[in-house]
């Protein structure tokens, strides 16, 4: 799970208690209730704010998949992210043992499927039609491209969701709950 959250004027750590990052609480709930005990949830808590040139979100996701690796086999993973969050987890969805990304109302630019390779995995884009921070066009424009680049993309709309996810939380919480059981324990059973 990858909170999102802007940066601040002089670069203040994240907090626990940062609005993006609670706002992942009930994703990660909805996610491991759906995965039952077949599913382990992760929060991740970026080491900064925001995304800047010296340090972005990418870094802490690579770290977390790194330290996941370390502790014992080596499972099929899906990345979760919310706004800048869910650029991360696009961006940072070649690792090994990504197999499935979970993009909600993700902050991204309309070239960002250029700056990974995400063939062969899923990838789910849910975004508010309402959404005035994060640009639903620009997230379309990743979808689109990223199909063109041989990854089994889809978009789905959330009339009238908003950026923070409150407006239809239960519909944004939902999608990711579902699309996470069905790339990573559905897969297994089979």
């Amino acid at each position: 799970m990858l909170h999102g959250g802007a940066d601040r004027p002089g670069h203040p750590p994240t907090s626990t208690t940062q609005l993006s990052v609670v706002r992942m609480i009930p994703v990660a709930r909805r996610v491991a209730r759906a995965g039952r005990r077949d599913l382990a949830v992760h929060r991740l808590l970026n080491s900064s704010r925001g995304w800047d040139p010296d340090r972005t979100p990418v870094e802490d996701v690579e770290w977390a998949l790194w330290h996941l690796a370390q502790q014992g086999p080596r499972l099929p993973t899906c990345l979760v992210g919310h706004s800048l969050g869910g650029r991360a987890a696009l961006l940072a969805g070649a690792a090994d043992d990504v197999v499935s990304v979970v993009a909600l109302n993700p902050w991204v630019y309309a070239d960002d499927a250029r700056r990974t390779d995400l063939a062969g995995r899923r990838v789910l884009v849910v975004h508010g039609t309402d959404d005035r921070i994060a640009d639903p066009g620009r997230a379309r424009r990743v979808v689109t491209d990223l199909r063109a680049r041989r990854t089994d993309a889809e978009m789905v709309d959330v009339e009238g969701g908003k950026h923070a996810m409150l407006r239809h939380g239960r519909v944004f919480e939902d999608h990711a709950a579902r699309f996470a059981v069905e790339t990573l324990v559905a897969d297994r059973s089979g």
